[in-house]
Protein backbone atom coordinates (compact mmCIF):
# COMPACT_ATOMS: atom_id res chain seq x y z
CA UNK A 1 0.00 0.00 0.00
CA UNK A 2 1.45 3.12 -0.93
CA UNK A 3 2.01 6.05 1.91
CA UNK A 4 -0.63 8.19 0.51
CA UNK A 5 -1.16 11.72 2.66
CA UNK A 6 -4.90 12.12 3.01
CA UNK A 7 -6.08 14.68 4.61
CA UNK A 8 -9.59 14.47 6.45
CA UNK A 9 -11.84 17.70 7.30
CA UNK A 10 -14.55 17.16 9.19
CA UNK A 11 -15.47 19.49 12.28
CA UNK A 12 -16.72 16.30 14.63
CA UNK A 13 -13.54 15.30 16.28
CA UNK A 14 -15.26 11.75 16.92
CA UNK A 15 -15.51 11.29 13.17
CA UNK A 16 -12.38 12.82 12.18
CA UNK A 17 -10.70 10.95 14.75
CA UNK A 18 -12.40 7.75 13.59
CA UNK A 19 -11.47 8.27 9.74
CA UNK A 20 -8.05 8.97 10.28
CA UNK A 21 -7.32 6.08 12.61
CA UNK A 22 -8.89 3.70 9.86
CA UNK A 23 -6.63 5.56 7.12
CA UNK A 24 -3.83 4.83 8.96
CA UNK A 25 -4.91 1.13 10.24
CA UNK A 26 -4.56 0.99 5.90
CA UNK A 27 -1.28 1.74 5.79
CA UNK A 28 -2.44 5.81 4.72
CA UNK A 29 -0.73 8.85 5.82
CA UNK A 30 -3.26 10.98 7.63
CA UNK A 31 -4.31 14.76 8.92
CA UNK A 32 -6.95 16.41 10.32
CA UNK A 33 -8.59 20.05 10.08
CA UNK A 34 -12.12 21.17 11.68
CA UNK A 35 -13.04 24.12 9.68
CA UNK A 36 -12.90 24.92 6.20
CA UNK A 37 -10.36 27.50 6.34
CA UNK A 38 -7.74 25.53 8.20
CA UNK A 39 -8.84 22.57 5.56
CA UNK A 40 -8.33 25.02 2.88
CA UNK A 41 -5.20 26.64 4.63
CA UNK A 42 -3.27 23.22 4.72
CA UNK A 43 -4.43 22.23 1.16
CA UNK A 44 -2.36 25.48 -0.21
CA UNK A 45 0.46 24.52 1.97
CA UNK A 46 0.84 21.01 2.02
CA UNK A 47 1.30 18.16 -0.72
CA UNK A 48 -2.00 15.60 -0.24
CA UNK A 49 -2.89 13.14 -2.62
CA UNK A 50 -7.00 12.95 -1.40
CA UNK A 51 -9.05 15.10 0.65
CA UNK A 52 -12.08 13.70 2.85
CA UNK A 53 -14.31 16.42 3.02
CA UNK A 54 -17.28 17.26 4.80
CA UNK A 55 -19.75 19.62 3.75
CA UNK A 56 -21.13 21.28 7.44
CA UNK A 57 -18.36 22.68 8.25
CA UNK A 58 -17.78 26.29 10.34
CA UNK A 59 -16.10 29.56 8.94
CA UNK A 60 -16.45 28.36 5.61
CA UNK A 61 -18.62 25.49 4.49
CA UNK A 62 -17.70 22.75 2.41
CA UNK A 63 -19.42 23.33 -0.81
CA UNK A 64 -17.48 27.20 -0.60
CA UNK A 65 -13.88 25.31 0.09
CA UNK A 66 -14.64 22.42 -3.10
CA UNK A 67 -15.19 25.70 -5.39
CA UNK A 68 -12.40 27.75 -4.36
CA UNK A 69 -10.18 24.25 -4.57
CA UNK A 70 -10.98 23.59 -7.89
CA UNK A 71 -9.18 26.90 -8.65
CA UNK A 72 -5.75 25.55 -8.03
CA UNK A 73 -5.70 22.00 -7.85
CA UNK A 74 -7.31 18.76 -9.28
CA UNK A 75 -6.70 16.30 -6.14
CA UNK A 76 -9.46 13.55 -5.65
CA UNK A 77 -12.36 14.37 -2.93
CA UNK A 78 -14.38 12.15 -1.42
CA UNK A 79 -17.76 13.99 0.02
CA UNK A 80 -18.80 12.89 3.17
CA UNK A 81 -22.08 14.51 4.40
CA UNK A 82 -25.39 13.82 5.51
CA UNK A 83 -27.20 15.63 3.40
CA UNK A 84 -28.95 12.57 1.31
CA UNK A 85 -30.67 14.87 -1.79
CA UNK A 86 -29.78 13.35 -5.39
CA UNK A 87 -29.87 17.02 -6.19
CA UNK A 88 -27.19 17.60 -3.39
CA UNK A 89 -25.01 15.44 -4.66
CA UNK A 90 -25.31 16.10 -8.65
CA UNK A 91 -24.70 20.16 -7.27
CA UNK A 92 -21.12 18.40 -5.27
CA UNK A 93 -20.23 16.74 -8.25
CA UNK A 94 -20.94 19.40 -10.73
CA UNK A 95 -18.50 21.86 -7.95
CA UNK A 96 -15.40 19.07 -8.57
CA UNK A 97 -15.86 16.22 -5.52
CA UNK A 98 -15.18 12.74 -7.18
CA UNK A 99 -17.12 11.45 -5.34
CA UNK A 100 -20.06 10.92 -2.50
CA UNK A 101 -20.88 8.99 0.38
CA UNK A 102 -23.64 9.66 2.98
CA UNK A 103 -23.46 9.95 6.35
CA UNK A 104 -23.96 7.02 8.75
CA UNK A 105 -21.19 5.67 6.59
CA UNK A 106 -19.57 2.36 6.15
CA UNK A 107 -15.49 2.54 7.13
CA UNK A 108 -14.99 -0.18 5.23
CA UNK A 109 -17.11 1.51 1.89
CA UNK A 110 -15.30 4.67 2.78
CA UNK A 111 -11.63 2.72 2.61
CA UNK A 112 -12.50 1.05 -0.56
CA UNK A 113 -13.99 4.37 -2.48
CA UNK A 114 -10.58 5.68 -1.72
CA UNK A 115 -8.61 3.08 -3.21
CA UNK A 116 -10.67 3.38 -6.02
CA UNK A 117 -10.02 6.76 -6.52
CA UNK A 118 -6.34 6.87 -5.75
CA UNK A 119 -6.00 4.53 -8.08
CA UNK A 120 -8.00 5.96 -11.29
CA UNK A 121 -6.16 9.42 -10.35
CA UNK A 122 -2.49 7.53 -10.51
CA UNK A 123 -4.17 6.08 -14.12
CA UNK A 124 -5.12 9.41 -14.68
CA UNK A 125 -1.86 10.87 -13.90
CA UNK A 126 -0.05 8.42 -16.39
CA UNK A 127 -2.14 8.49 -18.97
CA UNK A 128 -1.79 12.10 -19.20
CA UNK A 129 2.09 12.18 -19.43
CA UNK A 130 2.20 9.65 -21.70
CA UNK A 131 -0.11 12.07 -24.28
CA UNK A 132 0.59 15.02 -25.95
CA UNK A 133 -2.40 17.55 -27.15
CA UNK A 134 -2.23 20.07 -29.84
CA UNK A 135 -5.84 21.30 -31.42
CA UNK A 136 -7.23 18.00 -32.33
CA UNK A 137 -3.87 16.03 -32.60
CA UNK A 138 -3.14 13.48 -30.06
CA UNK A 139 -0.20 11.72 -29.33
CA UNK A 140 0.19 8.75 -27.41
CA UNK A 141 4.07 8.64 -26.34
CA UNK A 142 3.46 5.18 -25.21
CA UNK A 143 2.07 3.31 -27.66
CA UNK A 144 3.46 5.61 -30.74
CA UNK A 145 0.46 6.21 -32.37
CA UNK A 146 -0.90 10.21 -33.78
CA UNK A 147 -4.43 10.78 -34.11
CA UNK A 148 -5.95 13.91 -36.08
CA UNK A 149 -9.45 14.24 -35.28
CA UNK A 150 -9.78 10.67 -33.51
CA UNK A 151 -8.54 9.09 -37.29
CA UNK A 152 -5.10 7.23 -36.67
CA UNK A 153 -2.34 8.49 -39.01
CA UNK A 154 0.78 6.93 -40.36
CA UNK A 155 4.17 9.01 -39.76
CA UNK A 156 7.49 7.75 -40.28
CA UNK A 157 9.97 7.86 -37.16
CA UNK A 158 11.52 10.86 -38.17
CA UNK A 159 8.14 12.94 -38.66
CA UNK A 160 7.03 11.07 -35.08
CA UNK A 161 10.03 12.95 -33.66
CA UNK A 162 9.34 16.12 -34.97
CA UNK A 163 5.67 16.06 -34.09
CA UNK A 164 6.86 14.93 -30.80
CA UNK A 165 9.51 18.01 -30.66
CA UNK A 166 6.86 20.52 -31.07
CA UNK A 167 3.72 19.14 -28.99
CA UNK A 168 6.58 19.11 -26.45
CA UNK A 169 7.11 22.61 -26.74
CA UNK A 170 4.13 24.31 -28.65
CA UNK A 171 4.83 27.95 -27.90
CA UNK A 172 9.23 27.79 -28.95
CA UNK A 173 10.01 28.67 -32.17
CA UNK A 174 12.17 25.95 -33.61
CA UNK A 175 15.24 27.28 -35.66
CA UNK A 176 15.97 24.75 -38.98
CA UNK A 177 19.46 24.52 -37.17
CA UNK A 178 18.08 23.33 -33.84
CA UNK A 179 15.35 20.72 -35.12
CA UNK A 180 17.99 19.59 -37.74
CA UNK A 181 20.70 18.63 -34.53
CA UNK A 182 17.52 17.31 -32.65
CA UNK A 183 16.53 14.65 -34.88
CA UNK A 184 19.82 14.09 -36.15
CA UNK A 185 21.99 14.51 -33.83
CA UNK A 186 24.48 16.38 -36.82
CA UNK A 187 25.64 19.58 -37.65
CA UNK A 188 23.12 21.70 -39.77
CA UNK A 189 24.26 22.38 -43.09
CA UNK A 190 22.83 25.71 -44.66
CA UNK A 191 21.77 23.74 -48.23
CA UNK A 192 20.69 20.29 -46.46
CA UNK A 193 16.85 20.14 -47.79
CA UNK A 194 16.47 16.92 -45.77
CA UNK A 195 14.62 18.94 -42.79
CA UNK A 196 12.68 20.82 -45.50
CA UNK A 197 11.06 17.79 -46.71
CA UNK A 198 9.68 15.72 -43.91
CA UNK A 199 8.02 19.01 -43.01
CA UNK A 200 6.52 19.38 -46.04
CA UNK A 201 5.48 15.49 -45.54
CA UNK A 202 3.94 15.62 -41.84
CA UNK A 203 1.81 18.86 -42.85
CA UNK A 204 0.77 17.34 -45.36
CA UNK A 205 -0.58 14.36 -43.56
CA UNK A 206 -2.09 16.10 -40.75
CA UNK A 207 -3.80 18.23 -43.24
CA UNK A 208 -4.75 15.66 -44.59
CA UNK A 209 -7.33 14.53 -42.51
CA UNK A 210 -8.34 18.05 -41.42
CA UNK A 211 -8.04 20.56 -44.73
CA UNK A 212 -9.21 24.04 -42.96
CA UNK A 213 -6.76 23.59 -39.66
CA UNK A 214 -3.15 24.79 -39.71
CA UNK A 215 -0.79 22.64 -37.57
CA UNK A 216 2.76 23.59 -38.30
CA UNK A 217 3.45 27.46 -39.01
CA UNK A 218 6.63 28.74 -41.29
CA UNK A 219 8.31 31.91 -39.75
CA UNK A 220 10.68 32.93 -43.08
CA UNK A 221 14.02 33.71 -41.74
CA UNK A 222 13.12 32.20 -38.01
CA UNK A 223 12.10 28.68 -38.64
CA UNK A 224 8.78 26.61 -37.32
CA UNK A 225 6.47 26.26 -34.86
CA UNK A 226 2.84 24.94 -34.04
CA UNK A 227 -0.03 27.48 -35.96
CA UNK A 228 -1.94 29.30 -33.43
Amino acid sequence: MANNNILVIEDDKEINHLLCQSLRSNGYLSKSAYTGIHGLEMLKNEEFEMVLLDIMLPYKSGDALLKELRTFSNIPVLVISAKETTQSKIDLLRLGADDYITKPFDIDEVIARIEANLRRNQLNVVDQSQKLVFKDIEFDKAAKQVYVDGQEITLTATEMKILELFLLQPQKVFSKANLFESIWNEEYTIDDNTLNVHISRLRHKLKKVNPNEEYIETLWGLGYRLAK
